[in-house]
C-alpha cells in the first residue's frame, strides 16, 4: 500500500498519479480567504474549524502571500475568525481554546508580516475592525487572564504565554505595536505573579512569564505611564518577589553551566594537548572558541526588577544550595542550535530552592553571587555585540546595586561569607587559581575582584571605554559607602592600586591612538580620583594602618606612571587644543599623588645613602614612610565621595531602545512553530466530552 505523505497542507500518496487532495482544515482556510462569508454555506463553519488540527505554516504562509490590496478584501472574514477565536476561548472543550489559541499566533504574525509593506494599512483595523476593536481586545485580554490564573491545564497556560509573547514581539520595536495599548488597558500583570508565585506554575511557566514582564515594561517607557512599571515598582510580596529571583537564577545558573561544561570540554581536547605542547602562546585563540549564546532577555528582567524595585534587592541575597548541585537530570537537555539559550527556558527539572533543604556540605549561593559568575563570563569577551551589551548590562545592574544602601549593607556583611568563583580570562603571565583555594568572604569581594579582572584584562586597541567608566564608577560607589558607614574591609587592595596604575599606563602608552576615538581624560581623572580616596579618607576604610603604608608605598614605588602622566596631561593643557580642559582638570587632581612623590622620594634617597643601600628592601620604605608622615602637607579636595546617581531616561535610553529591539527579534525568532506545537496538548486533551 503506497504510504500517504503531508507536506504544506496537502496529502497525497507517494505513487501520486492523481491530483493531491488538500486536508479538511487547509480548504477551510482557503474559504475565508474568498471574499464571500463562509458561514453562510456552512451554519456550523467556525465551530468545525476550531475542531480541527491547525496547520500553522499554512496559515500563516497564505497571509504572507497577499499584498496589501488583497488582504483588505478579505478583511471582514479575517475580522470574523479573530473574533471567533476569542469567543472559542471560553469554551469548555480543551481542543478548541487550543486551535483558538495557535489560530491567533498565526494571525497575528502573518497579518503583521504585510504591516511591512507600502500599502501601511493598520494592523488593529486588518485584525478586529476598529468599531469593534476595544471590546474584541478587552475579551481576548480578560480570557488569556481566566486561562492563566485557573487550576487547569498547564499546556493550556504555556500556550496564552507564548501567544502574549507573539503579540509583544511582532514588531522589532514594541514600543511601535499599537495592539500593547490594549494589554496596556486590560492588564495582565496579576496573572503574571500569581504564575511566578506558584512553585507549580513558576517551574512550567516562569522563564515565559518573566521575559514577557521585562518586554511589556519596556514599552513605551520613556513616552507615556506605563501600568507595568508602576505595577512592578510597588510588589512586595515575599514569595512572589523570591519566584522571580528564583526563575532569573536558574536561566543564568544553567548559562554558567554549559559554559563550565564547554570550557571543560575544551580543555581536555585537542587545544589542551596542543597547547602543552608549545606552550601557551594559543590560550587566548583557543579560548574564544568557547562560546555559549548569552541571555540579555533573562539580565533584562533583573535589571527592572532591581532598578524598579527596592524589594527585590533582599531577593538579591537570599541564600540556596548552589544551583549545579541540586539535582542531576535523568536524561541529557538536547541543545540545538536552532534554540539559544537566550531565549530558552532553563530545563524544567530544576527543583527551585524553596522545595530544597539547606545542606551544611553544599555550598550555598545566591541571585548575586550566580549574577556575579556570569558577568565574569560575558565580560571575558567583549568584541562580539551580543557579548558587549551584555557586560555594559551587567555593570549597569551592578551600579544600581552599588547605590543601594541595603545592597550595600549586606555586600558588606562580615557574618554573610561566600566562596565565589568568577572566571578569570586564560593569560600567559598569570596562572589559573585553584578553586579550592578561594577564601569565604563579604560578597563585595567577589564586586571588587570581578572589576579588577576587568580592568586588567581589557586593555586593547578596541577600548571598551564606556564599560571601563562604569567599571571605575562601580568601585568609586562603594568606597563611598565603605568611607560613609566606615567599614574596614579585609581585601587585597594592593590588586586594586596596581590595576589601576595600570591603566593609567596603559592609557599614556596609546595616547594618539586612542585619542583619536574617546576623552581618555574622563576615565584618567576618575583613576586618579580613586586614588585621592585612598589618600583622603583611607584611614576611615583600610583595614589597618598598614594597609594605608602599603598605598604610600604602591604610589612612590610607581612613581615614575604618575610622574609621566603629569607631564602628559601639563602639555596637552598648556596647549589651546580640545583636550585643554579635561587634561587640565587632571592636572589638578594629581596635587596630592605629587606631593606625596615629591615628600618622599628625597626622604628615601637620603636613607639609602645614609646607609649605604643600593636598593631599598619594601620594609625600610614602609619605615621611611611610617616616620615621615608628620611633615607631609596635603590638599583637602572637596567631592571626592560624592558621585552622580544612575538615570536611565537621560543617559541609558538610547542603549535600552536598541537593546530591547534585539531581544523582541530574538524571542520572536524561537517562537518557532515546533515551539508551538499540538502533539503533547492532544495527548492532554485526548478526550472530548
Amino acid at each position: 500500500m503506497a504510504q500517504t505523505e503531508k507536506k504544506g497542507g496537502l496529502l497525497r500518496k507517494s505513487s501520486a498519479s492523481k491530483k493531491p487532495l488538500k486536508e479538511k482544515v487547509v480548504l477551510m482556510y482557503d474559504e475565508i480567504f474568498m471574499t464571500e462569508d463562509p458561514s453562510k454555506c456552512n451554519p456550523r463553519f467556525w465551530e468545525e474549524l476550531f475542531l480541527m488540527k491547525v496547520n500553522l505554516e499554512y496559515l500563516e504562509g497564505k497571509l504572507e502571500a497577499l499584498d496589501g490590496e488583497e488582504l483588505m478584501k478579505i478583511k471582514d472574514n479575517i475580522n470574523c475568525l479573530f473574533q471567533h477565536c476569542i469567543q472559542a476561548l471560553g469554551e469548555e472543550h480543551p481542543i478548541r481554546v487550543v486551535n483558538a489559541l495557535q489560530t491567533l499566533c498565526a494571525l497575528i504574525r502573518g497579518v503583521h508580516q504585510k504591516n511591512k509593506s507600502t500599502s501601511g494599512f493598520d494592523i488593529i483595523n486588518m485584525l478586529v475592525g476598529f468599531d469593534k476593536a476595544e471590546l474584541c481586545m478587552k475579551n481576548l485580554m480578560e480570557s488569556l487572564d481566566s486561562l492563566l490564573c485557573a487550576e487547569g491545564s498547564e499546556s493550556l497556560k504555556s500556550l496564552c504565554l507564548k501567544l502574549l509573547l507573539c503579540l509583544v514581539t511582532v514588531t522589532d520595536n514594541i514600543s511601535q505595536n499599537t495592539i500593547l495599548e490594549y494589554v496596556m488597558i486590560n492588564s495582565i500583570f496579576e496573572a503574571i505573579l500569581q504564575i511566578l508565585s506558584s512553585p507549580l506554575s513558576r517551574r512550567e511557566h516562569g522563564y515565559d512569564a518573566v521575559v514577557l514582564l521585562a518586554l511589556l515594561v519596556n514599552y513605551r517607557k520613556y513616552e507615556s505611564v506605563n501600568p507595568y512599571i508602576v505595577k512592578l515598582s510597588i510588589v512586595d510580596d515575599e514569595a512572589t518577589l523570591n519566584g522571580m529571583g528564583l526563575v532569573i537564577t536558574q536561566a543564568l545558573s544553567e548559562y554558567n553551566r554549559q559554559y563550565k561544561d564547554k570550557e571543560e570540554e575544551h580543555q581536555s581536547g585537542f587545544f589542551s594537548a596542543l597547547t602543552n605542547m608549545v606552550g601557551s602562546m594559543f590560550i587566548a585563540d583557543a579560548d574564544e572558541k568557547i562560546s555559549v549564546q548569552t541571555n540579555e532577555a533573562i539580565l533584562l528582567a533583573l535589571y527592572e526588577a532591581v532598578h524598579l524595585n527596592r524589594n527585590f534587592i533582599t531577593v538579591l541575597a537570599q541564600s540556596h544550595p548552589e544551583m549545579g548541585l541540586m539535582t542531576t537530570p535523568t536524561s541529557p537537555i538536547p541543545m540545538t542550535p536552532v534554540t539559544p539559550l537566550g531565549t530558552t527556558p532553563p530545563s524544567s527539572d530544576v527543583i527551585s530552592s524553596a522545595e530544597l533543604p539547606l545542606d551544611a556540605d553544599v555550598q550555598t549561593s545566591n541571585l548575586l553571587i550566580t549574577f556575579l559568575k556570569y558577568s565574569s563570563i560575558v565580560m571575558q569577551d567583549t568584541k562580539d555585540e551580543h557579548r558587549l551589551h551584555s557586560g555594559k548590562l551587567c555593570l549597569i545592574i551592578l551600579t544600581c546595586i552599588a547605590e543601594d544602601q541595603y545592597a550595600n549593607a549586606f555586600l558588606h556583611d562580615d557574618n554573610m561569607n561566600f566562596r565565589v568563583n568568577l572566571h578569570r580570562m586564560p593569560m600567559r603571565h598569570r596562572k589559573k587559581a585553584a578553586d579550592k583555594n578561594l577564601p569565604c568572604r563579604p560578597l563585595v569581594c567577589a564586586v571588587l575582584d570581578l572589576m579588577v579582572e576587568f580592568i586588567v584584562t581589557h586593555m586593547m586597541k578596541e577600548f571598551p571605554m564606556d564599560l571601563y567608566v562604569r567599571c571605575i564608577q562601580i568601585v568609586h560607589k562603594l568606597l563611598c559607602y565603605q568611607k560613609k558607614c566606615r567599614v574596614r574591609l579585609h581585601y587585597t587592595w594592593r590588586e586594586l592600586w596596581s590595576a589601576l596604575i595600570n591603566l593609567l599606563k596603559f592609557l599614556m602608552s596609546n595616547e594618539t591612538v586612542l585619542l583619536a576615538k574617546h576623552n581618555i581624560f574622563t576615565l584618567a581623572l576618575m583613576v586618579v580620583n580613586l586614588f585621592n580616596m585612598f589618600i583622603t579618607y583611607g584611614d576611615t576604610f583600610l583595614p589597618t594602618p598598614s594597609s594605608y603604608d602599603e598605598l604610600y608605598y604602591e604610589i612612590i614605588r610607581m612613581h615614575q606612571n604618575f610622574d609621566n602622566l603629569y607631564s602628559m596631561v601639563l602639555r596637552l593643557s598648556t596647549n589651546a587644543g580640545q583636550w585643554k580642559e579635561p587634561a587640565s582638570k587632571v592636572t589638578h587632581a594629581l596635587v596630592n599623588i605629587r606631593a606625596i612623590i615629591n615628600h618622599f622620594n628625597p626622604k628615601i634617597e637620603s636613607y639609602a645613602a645614609v646607609n649605604h643601600i643600593s636598593q631599598l628592601s619594601e620594609d625600610q620604605v614602609l619605615e621611611v614612610v611610617r616616620s615621615n608622615y608628620d611633615t607631609l602637607t596635603l590638599k583637602l579636595q572637596d567631592g571626592l565621595d560624592q558621585y552622580e546617581r544612575y538615570s536611565e531616561q537621560h543617559k541609558e535610553a538610547a542603549f535600552f531602545k536598541e537593546l530591547v529591539r534585539s531581544i523582541s527579534i530574538n524571542v520572536r525568532k524561537n517562537l518557532a512553530f515546533n515551539t508551538l506545537s499540538q502533539e503533547l496538548l492532544l495527548k492532554e486533551f485526548s478526550t472530548i466530552s
